[in-house]
């Protein structure tokens, strides 16, 4: 039990009760006085037990050992005085406060049923004892003492069981709740963490899609524009190559316009995936006078426009390719509908170069491999390039069929 109730229960109340019943016996053997004598020796022995084991000695209270020889000797002199006088069971609530407080369990049961026989005995004192009767009652209320006060320990002590078993789930709530108020801290850390490097992540796509569409538009209509204006400077029929010069600046414009707005390519607003390759691969056939051969296999279906803007993309990219470094006489273009997946290839009879040395680099066109790559991989897809120095190139996008398309 707690220690706070040791000053009243355990160091003041013995002592009252002590008093109270010396008190009455002085009353009652007040012209016996041997006896009394006896009993007020008795009741110092007892008094001087009580003060000198337990009441100046807090140190030994939680010494069971000590608890243990305190109590034996208190009990052994309140029963003989208890066989004496019966009116010293007023003490037995003394030991029963010793007992329940200070003794484990279960010792306890043994010292509370030690007091609860002096109580019961003290209780049948005027009950004649000379037949069976009389033993069998005084047996009676003895043994209703130990059940009911032992009965009563058990029910304390379950009662402390419960109740620290409670403190224990409340302080291991308690500790749970600490820990998720951590967790949760925790979370937020890395929640903001999550949304700055999401944030991050945006900005790396938004530059990497716009350097692809810079390059799927201005750069590719600059570099048109430059050589229409080259081939100008030494030709005849100078203002055929001027006008080119003028309508590629403005499909340049048009097209970095859509771009800006994440808006598809001109050519597929009104046209399907096909119509537009073969539109582009006309006006590039026308623009470089190189002869193109545009095939088309399987059935042609739906498409998502991302895959049809990243097809069409790779087409540009490939033949603008084409223009600038293969030197080719001949381009074959294939469109490939499969039952999976679809596919664009661009081969060529040009100069070929080696894909091994390929560079990420605007000075030898090396971004617009690495723009159409992130295209076709983005959508799952991939791109394949076999060249070699003089035996042309050939390079294959190939998109996952998904949604109504697959």
């Amino acid at each position: 039990m707690a220690e706070q109730v040791w000053p009243l229960r355990l160091t003041v109340a013995p002592y009252v009760f002590l008093a109270c019943v010396t008190a009455v016996t002085v009353l009652i053997k007040r012209d016996r006085l041997g006896s009394l004598a006896v009993d007020l020796v008795l009741c110092a022995l007892i008094g001087l037990w009580m003060l000198g084991m337990f009441t100046l000695r807090p140190a030994k209270r939680t010494d069971h050992r000590w608890i243990g020889v305190f109590i034996a000797g208190f009990v052994l002199l309140l029963a003989v005085l208890v066989v004496r006088d019966p009116w010293f069971g007023f003490l037995t609530p003394a030991g029963y406060f010793y007992t329940f407080i200070l003794l484990p369990w279960p010792i306890e049961l043994v010292g509370v049923g030690a007091v609860a026989v002096l109580a019961g005995y003290a209780q049948s004192y005027a009950i004649p004892k000379t037949d069976a009767i009389g033993l069998l009652v005084t047996a009676a209320v003895i043994g209703v003492n130990v059940v009911g006060m032992c009965l009563a320990s058990w029910l304390g002590r379950r009662s402390d069981v419960l109740s620290r078993q409670r403190q224990e789930a409340v302080d291991a709530l308690t500790e749970t709740n600490r820990r998720l108020e951590d967790t949760l801290a925790e979370n937020a850390v890395l929640h903001g963490q999550l949304l700055t490097q999401a944030r991050e992540a945006g900005v790396i796509d938004e530059r990497q899609r716009m350097a692809r569409e810079i390059h799927d538009t201005l750069a590719q209509g600059l570099t048109g524009i430059v050589a229409q204006l080259q081939a100008a400077e030494t030709a005849e029929d100078w203002r055929r190559y001027v006008t080119n010069a003028i309508g590629l600046a403005r499909e340049s414009l048009t097209e970095a316009r859509r771009s800006v707005h994440a808006l598809r390519p001109q050519p597929l607003q009104s046209a399907t995936l096909g119509d537009a390759i073969a539109d582009v691969v006309r006006r590039w056939s026308a623009l470089h006078g190189v002869d193109v051969q545009l095939t088309t296999t399987g059935s042609p279906r739906v498409l998502t426009p991302e895959t049809e803007s990243t097809l069409l993309r790779a087409t540009q990219e490939a033949l603008a390719n084409v223009a600038k470094y293969a030197q080719a006489t001949r381009v074959g273009v294939t469109l490939s509908y499969m039952e999976k997946k679809v596919a664009v290839d661009v081969r060529d009879d040009g100069a070929g170069f080696d894909p091994a040395g390929t560079r990420p680099s605007s000075e030898v066109g090396g971004y617009g491999l690495v723009a159409m790559r992130q295209r076709v991989e983005a959508l799952n897809g991939t791109l394949e390039i076999e060249s070699e120095p003089g035996f042309g190139t050939a390079i294959s996008a190939t998109v996952p069929l998904t949604g109504a398309g697959a």
